[in-house]
């Protein structure tokens, strides 16, 4: 098929699904509701349905007072039935799939299962939306034109008992439709290698030689191709290699911190940046608008949402909150139940509401990456647009951090230590320093109060890593590319001690 018409009939197909995402974002609450009461009758002869007698729930405050919230090592026994061949457990179709993931709290691996009911209607469903929605924002998009570069996970699929596990997007791609392959690179028999550092290279090499149109990646990993890139190639931007480029789909982690570096490396004021928001578990958010930071909750995917507000989170008082009773502007962790079989799943991320007609939200954060020894109560999206603001005042870069707790000892109070690897070392590493601590204080009041006249926390204490600490941290852990993370923030020490032993 020629590429104007394909790019002409994908156009018309995107846009068409538009009009069904218009049905959520004026009756929200019912399409939840609705879909809260289709996962009920689908798994209402599942053990789990028969449990918690899922047949004779009818609202969501009967579902929210008779099934209890769970955590992966609650749901872990039947998963693990699952994948020793047991089926009809949690989920009533068979679950062939599980997407191994350590996250970025746990060495220990989880496996979390994927239906295909799951690939169809939320994961390969997010996909198009994504360039529905981008298309319906940019009408003169010569997306399709061109090929999408793609990065995602580096191993392949592993078969135990009949059933298949590795990286999400190990499984994304070996189900993936054909017209999809054949608008992305690399092939599949390159995105699918395991060795990282052979694989980087293939990509560049497959890669260059196509017409790229976009982009499609985490940020932090996506960087490091990219500049492999620029010096395989001796080119100065991505420009004169893809003079096509429109657009980075990113997501995984959060951008700020890698902002200005991709400006650099993609210096053309028309480019846009379009963030997600996915994981094992699901896909849940896409950004919806052009130039703006907050991302629309999509609602017709198989998912249901539930809150607990952070600041009740853990405590005997802890209550949900269904989506038509959150707040703008509060730190809720979020909740799921889905089309995979996770009911009232605590996925560890933490969002705040930004929009509630639409329902728009940013991730804020981990329920576990934040600091909370000293009831200073640091989440990442503090500790990023600190680091964004530090940054931009002394002229410099970071690659990547890491921050821990220094805990009191005796009379000695208590700080922050950083660990952090700059691209330029600042001229003054104390003038940084300064920096980070006064908009820190600026953005957490709870933070300001513990550092007042060194109250409770003495001022931050910062080391320059080595070039390639983390990534080679990753390496010796075998967690290079795809989805693995640097963990940001910890209430231990457990990370940063061995970071810093690898430093010296």
């Amino acid at each position: 098929m020629p590429i104007p018409l394909f790019n002409s009939i994908a156009s018309w197909l995107l846009k068409k699904r538009y009009h069904q995402i218009e049905l959520f974002l004026k009756y929200p609450a019912e399409v939840q509701q609705e879909v809260l009461q289709q996962l009920l009758h689908l798994a209402e002869d599942t053990e789990l349905g028969k449990r918690y007698e899922f047949e004779s729930i009818s609202d969501y405050h009967s579902y929210a007072n008779r099934v209890p919230i769970a955590t992966y090592e609650e749901m872990e026994p039947l998963i693990e039935r699952t994948r020793r061949g047991e089926q009809n457990l949690f989920w009533p179709t068979a679950i062939k799939w599980f997407a191994k993931s350590s996250g970025t709290t746990n060495a220990k691996s989880k496996f979390i299962p994927v239906s295909m009911e799951a690939l169809e209607d939320c994961h390969y469903k997010s996909g198009k939306d994504l360039l529905c929605l981008y298309l319906n924002n940019n009408e003169n998009s010569q997306l399709f034109t061109g090929k999408s570069l793609r990065l995602g996970g580096s191993k392949e699929l592993y078969e135990d008992n009949g059933t298949f596990f590795g990286d999400l997007s190990a499984i994304l791609i070996d189900n993936m439709p054909f017209w999809a392959e054949l608008s992305s690179t690399p092939s599949n028999r390159v995105s699918l290698m395991s060795e990282w550092e052979t694989k980087m290279h293939a990509i560049i090499q497959e890669s260059i030689q196509e017409n790229v149109t976009s982009l499609a990646g985490v940020p932090s990993w996506m960087l490091v191709l990219l500049n492999r890139v620029l010096e395989e190639t001796g080119k100065t931007h991505l420009f004169e290699i893809w003079e096509n480029l429109e657009v980075y789909f990113h997501g995984g982690v959060s951008f700020n911190p890698y902002k200005e570096q991709y400006d650099r490396l993609l210096p053309r004021k028309s480019f846009k940046y379009y963030e997600i928001y996915n994981a094992s578990e699901g896909f849940f958010a896409i950004q919806d608008r052009n130039n703006e930071e907050d991302l629309l909750l999509m609602l017709d995917y198989g998912i249901f949402y539930e809150f607990i507000p952070m600041d009740v989170f853990g405590k005997p008082e802890q209550k949900t909150v269904p989506l038509w009773e959150v707040q703008l502007d509060k730190n809720y962790a979020v909740v799921i139940t889905t089309n995979a079989g996770l009911w009232r799943y605590q996925i560890g991320d933490t969002v705040r509401f930004t929009s509630l007609n639409p329902y728009r939200i940013k991730v804020t954060g981990r329920t576990k990456h934040h600091i909370n020894v000293f009831g200073e109560e640091l989440i990442i999206e503090n500790a990023e647009e600190a680091l964004k603001q530090s940054c931009r005042v002394t002229g410099v870069e970071i690659k990547d951090y890491t921050v821990a707790p220094i805990f009191m000892k005796g009379r000695e109070k208590g700080a922050h230590e950083w660990l952090i690897e700059f691209k330029d070392i600042p001229e003054k590493l104390e003038g940084f320093r300064d920096s980070l601590d006064h908009a820190l204080q600026s953005l957490n009041s709870d933070y300001e109060a513990k550092r007042y006249n060194n109250m409770t926390l003495n001022e931050p204490k910062i080391h320059i890593a080595r070039k390639n600490l983390f990534y080679d941290w990753l390496k010796s852990k075998g967690k290079l590319g795809g989805q693995h993370k640097i963990p940001r923030l910890s209430n231990d020490r457990d990370y940063i001690d061995e970071l810093l032993q690898m430093n010296q």
